[in-house]
C-alpha cells in the first residue's frame, strides 16, 4: 500500500489500491464478452432466501437496536462457534460490529485509549491494508512482520522494543491474499507471552480447505480476540455485519466504547444474521461453488505457464509473476506489469500484489467470484491467445 502523506493541513489518505486499475479495466474490456473482474473479493451469488425474508419480519425496524448485538444474534454467534469451531464461547463474550473493515480500521485507537503507553501495532509484512491503515489512523507506528518461506509470521524476528509497545497483533487466516493457513495456537502463545492482545481475522474459516476450520478461540479465550463476517460466509457484504468473541474483558471494553460512539448494526440486520448463522447448509453449497472456481482456475493458470501453488483456506489465487522480480520492465513492479498482461491477454481484471505490502510486488490476486460461465471466458482467451509482450491502454 502507497503510504500517507501530509499536507500543511493535515493527513492526506493514499489513493485506494482498487482505484489503480483503470487501465486493466480497460484492456480487459476490449474482449468480446468483455471484462471479467476478479480483482475485488465480492461475492457474487445470492445470499440465502430465508435470510432476506428475515430482514422484512424482524419487527425492530422503530426502535434503537442493541450496539453490542441483540441476545439473538449473540447466542447464534456463541452456538455457530460451537457448532463449527468446537469452541465454547459465552453470548456475553459475542459482540456485533459493523461489518469487519471499520472493526480492524478502529481497534489500534480505542486500544491506544486504554493503553496510552503503547503505540505499535503489529500486522503481517503481506495482509489486507486496513491493518496498517488502522495504525496510522490512530497515530500508531505499524510493523510489519516477516513471513517465513512458508507464508507464516515469523513472530520470532518481533524486535523486544516492539512487542512491549505493542498495543495488539494482528493475523488473517485464511489469509487475504495468499490463502495460507497460520499457525494460530502459536501465535496465541506468543501474544500471552508477551501481554499482546492477539486480534484473528477469521473471516475466510468457512473456506478452509486444508483440514477443518481453525479458529485462535481453540487455544482458549484468554488475550485474544477472533474477528469473524456475514459478508463472506452468507454473500452479505452489502448488510455490514459481523462479529468478535473472545476475551469477556476485552470485548466488554471494545463493545463499551463503540457504544459510546454511537456505533451499532441495524436490528432488521441483526435479526438476518441470526438466521444466516444458524444455517449450515447455505455455506455448504458455497463451499462447493467456490472449490470448483478456485480448480477451474488453477487449471487454467497452469495451462497459460503460471502454475498456481493451491491456497490453503479463503477464495483467492495468489498467482506468482514467471520470472519473480525480475519479470517487470520500465521500473514497474512484476505485479503491475503481470496484471497488465493477463488484462490484454484473457480479458481479467486481477489485483497487484503491491497493494499487500512490498513482499508482494512479485504476485497477483485473483478472487474466485465470477460464476463459472465468466471463469470459462478467461481459460478460452488465455488458450486461444499467447500469454504475451507488455501491452498498454495507448496501444
Amino acid at each position: 500500500m502507497t503510504g500517507p502523506s501530509t499536507t500543511a493541513g493535515g493527513f492526506v489518505p493514499p489513493v485506494y489500491p482498487f482505484d489503480k486499475l483503470g487501465e486493466y479495466h480497460e484492456l480487459a474490456a476490449r474482449h468480446r464478452g468483455g471484462a471479467v473482474d476478479l480483482s475485488i473479493g465480492t461475492p457474487c451469488d445470492p445470499p440465502p432466501l430465508m435470510v432476506l425474508e428475515a430482514l422484512g419480519s424482524s419487527g425492530t425496524e422503530r426502535g434503537y437496536p442493541s450496539s453490542v448485538g441483540s441476545q439473538e444474534l449473540r447466542e447464534a454467534a456463541s452456538q455457530w462457534m460451537k457448532r463449527r469451531l468446537g469452541v465454547e464461547v459465552p453470548a456475553s463474550a459475542v459482540a456485533a460490529c459493523v461489518g469487519t473493515k471499520e472493526l480492524v480500521a478502529g481497534v489500534p485507537q480505542w486500544l491506544r485509549l486504554r493503553s496510552p503507553d503503547r503505540d505499535v501495532v503489529l500486522h503481517p509484512e503481506l495482509a489486507y491494508p486496513t491493518y496498517e491503515m488502522g495504525a496510522v489512523l490512530a497515530r500508531c507506528r505499524p510493523v510489519a512482520v516477516p513471513v517465513r518461506p512458508d507464508g507464516r509470521m515469523d513472530v520470532a524476528a518481533i524486535r523486544e522494543e516492539d512487542a512491549v509497545r505493542a498495543l495488539c497483533l494482528w493475523v488473517n487466516s485464511p489469509s487475504n491474499p495468499s490463502g495460507m493457513l497460520e499457525d494460530l495456537d502459536g501465535l496465541a502463545a506468543w501474544g500471552r507471552e508477551h501481554d499482546v492482545p492477539v486480534f484473528s481475522d477469521e473471516c475466510y474459516v468457512e473456506f478452509t480447505w486444508s483440514g477443518p476450520p481453525r479458529s485462535v478461540l481453540q487455544s482458549g479465550i484468554e488475550g485474544v480476540v477472533a474477528v469473524h463476517s456475514l459478508s463472506k460466509r452468507s454473500n452479505l457484504a452489502g448488510l455490514r455485519v459481523g462479529f468478535i468473541a473472545g476475551d469477556p474483558e476485552l470485548v466488554s471494553y471494545l463493545a463499551g466504547v463503540r457504544r459510546h460512539a454511537g456505533f451499532m448494526v441495524a436490528g432488521p440486520v441483526q435479526h438476518a444474521a441470526a438466521v444466516a448463522l444458524g444455517d449450515d447448509s447455505h455455506v455448504a453449497a458455497q463451499r462447493e461453488l467456490y472449490r470448483e472456481r478456485i480448480e477451474y482456475l488453477q487449471r487454467v493458470f497452469a495451462a497459460a505457464g503460471l502454475p498456481v501453488v493451491p491456497p490453503g483456506g479463503a477464495f483467492y489465487l495468489w498467482v506468482a509473476a514467471p520470472r519473480g522480480p525480475d519479470f517487470a520492465s520500465g521500473g514497474e513492479s512484476p505485479a503491475f506489469e503481470l496484471g497488465r498482461k493477463l488484462a490484454a491477454s484473457g480479458g481479467v481484471v486481477v489485483s497487484p500484489g503491491d497493494a499487500y505490502g512490498p513482499s508482494g510486488r512479485a504476485h497477483v490476486r485473483l478472487a474466485a467470484v465470477q460464476p463459472l460461465e465468466r471463469l470459462r471466458l478467461v481459460g478460452e482467451r488465455l488458450a486461444a491467445a499467447p500469454f504475451g509482450p507488455p501491452a498498454t491502454a495507448s496501444t
